[in-house]
Parts: structure tokens; C-alpha cells; sequence
């Protein structure tokens, strides 16, 4: 349970990013740009781990989606910012997002079994939720290319997904 709350705490850390993020100005394209390529690299890196150490063949295959899906939005930003011309821009929130997400997965690499199975499921919840909120109060609103707007816009759906399917898992594991 312990792992639970400071999965938690990471998300409430990185939602605490945003909203000053968001007070010290809108992101550019490019900061916009980091902002999705770290937030997706973070549940890849843990899908990863997922599929290594994960008990439960539901979570294990669960890890495998996160890759597949979110290498492929990353994918499809790199295409993106490439056909644009625009490099991608660190900023307070991507660098947030990624030390937050090594420092989940240093304490997810210490469980093991039902206990590892359920903190990783708990984190995919509370980290898929943090993601739509960031997508609907700091990406959509200040993404000014149509293009860029328009693929954020195509992932939203997708990482609804992801959250009930975690949450789905959740309710099993309990």
C-alpha cells in the first residue's frame, strides 16, 4: 500500500508542475512537443518493466499495450515535429515527468509478485489520469499548430482507454 501513495504522490508532484507550467506562461509547440514525448516514454519505460517482473498474465500484457501504443504516439510526434521543422523544447514539465517516472520505476523494481502487480496497476491509474488532465488544461488549449493540436486531440481517446482498462485491472486485483 505504501507503493500505492507514493505513486500517487508522483502524479500529485507532476500536476503540481503543470499548474506552474501553466501559471509562468503557455508552452510553445516545441515545449509542448517534450511535454508528450516524455509523458509517453514514462509509461513505456514502465510498461517495460511490467512485462519483465509483472506476475499476472493480464498485468504483463497489459505493460506490452503500454509500449506498443504509446511507442507508436511517439512515434508519430518524432514524424511529426521532423515534418514541422521543430526540435523539441525541455522544459520544467517534461523534466518533471521523467524524474518522476525513474523514481516509480526505482520503487516498482522492488516488488515483486502480487505486491509489484498491484502498485504498477495503482501508478497506471493515477498517471493515465494525471496525462488527461495535462492534455485538457495545458495541451490542447495551447497547442497553436492545427497539426500538433489535431494528434494530441487523436491520442486523448486512446489514453481514456488505457485508464478504464487499468482501472478494470485495478478492481481484479483488489
Amino acid at each position: 500500500m505504501d507503493a500505492v501513495f507514493r505513486g500517487i504522490a508522483v502524479v500529485a508532484l507532476t500536476l503540481a508542475a503543470t499548474f506552474a507550467f501553466a501559471q509562468s506562461g503557455a508552452p510553445s509547440d516545441a515545449e509542448i512537443a517534450a511535454i508528450v514525448v516524455a509523458a509517453n516514454q514514462v509509461d513505456i519505460d514502465a510498461g517495460k518493466l511490467a512485462q519483465q517482473q509483472a506476475s499476472s498474465p493480464e498485468v504483463k500484457a497489459f505493460g506490452e499495450r503500454m509500449v506498443v501504443d504509446h511507442s507508436a504516439v511517439n512515434e508519430q510526434a518524432v514524424t511529426l515535429v521532423r515534418k514541422l521543422n521543430v526540435e523539441p523544447k525541455e522544459n520544467d514539465l517534461s523534466r518533471t515527468l521523467l524524474a518522476d517516472g525513474a523514481r516509480t520505476l526505482d520503487r516498482l523494481r522492488q516488488l515483486q509478485g502480487e505486491a509489484f502487480d498491484k502498485a504498477y496497476i495503482d501508478n497506471e491509474v493515477a498517471y493515465h489520469q494525471a496525462v488527461l488532465d495535462v492534455i485538457d488544461t495545458v495541451l490542447l488549449p495551447n497547442a497553436q499548430n492545427p497539426e500538433l493540436k489535431e494528434l494530441i486531440s487523436a491520442v486523448r481517446p486512446v489514453i481514456a482507454a488505457h485508464l478504464g482498462h487499468a482501472e478494470q485491472l485495478q478492481t481484479r486485483l483488489q
